[in-house]
């Protein structure tokens, strides 16, 4: 079974439309902060025509539980992703206002999961890795080492197989080589398939769909 696709940092119903048509599973909107960041108003307007059998993801940072819940409601989210300071408290606390799947953001320092990386496992419907880069919460472009840290992701499945979403400075050129080292369950892409922060390369996101079809099929 290959892995899934998920574009995120959407902004225009043209691109999220395109992502459908394309056959990603998830598509993504930020109300995180940064360049994409979107609106109730307008991340309903990005999604308008995505069909209900795609997931919608909201991706939030410190926004309280009651807030996150309000607009993941509000907009038919399917996944909340959460980045910023995440426990299992947290993630808790948000379950008794949302149904639907959580992520808690695992970000990776050097390739090393942090500690609570487990609980947070448990806790979540699914673990996203990204990088760890000082000063942010993720969404940076910078890559993780995969093969450094396949064994700490094989040693977590051994002890509580959850999904893994992996992100971090993918793109068409470099997916395959993630794919093949980590093997996750859902690969998730924003400005590696981008003109700009926001405006999506139609070409580039067609591309980085091939190579995932490709490597899904090697591994």
């Amino acid at each position: 079974m290959g892995a899934d696709i998920k574009f995120c940092g959407l902004t225009r119903a043209v691109d999220a439309e395109y992502a459908a048509s394309i056959g990603a599973a998830y598509v993504g909107v930020i109300f995180a902060g940064g360049p994409r960041l979107q609106t109730s108003e307008s991340a309903r307007d990005v999604l308008r025509n995505v069909p209900r059998y795609i997931q919608r993801v909201g991706v939030f940072a410190d926004q309280s539980t009651e807030e996150i819940a309000r607009i993941a409601t509000d907009i038919e989210l399917d996944v909340v992703q959460l980045h910023g300071a995440t426990d299992v408290a947290r993630i808790d606390a948000l379950r008794a206002d949302f149904t639907g799947e959580i992520w808690p953001v695992i970000r990776a320092k050097n390739g090393v999961l942090p500690d609570g990386t487990l609980s947070l496992a448990k806790a979540g419907d699914g673990l996203l890795l990204d990088a760890f880069v000082d000063g942010t919460l993720g969404g940076t472009g910078v890559a993780l080492p995969w093969k450094q840290m396949a064994p700490a992701l094989r040693a977590l499945r051994g002890e509580y197989d959850t999904t893994i979403v992996l992100a971090g400075g993918l793109t068409p050129e470099n997916v395959g080589a993630a794919i093949a080292a980590l093997s996750p369950d859902i690969v998730d892409i924003s400005s590696g398939v981008e003109h700009s922060p926001g405006l999506k390369d139609h070409a580039r996101m067609l591309a980085f769909r091939d190579a995932v079809t490709h490597a899904s099929i090697l591994t």
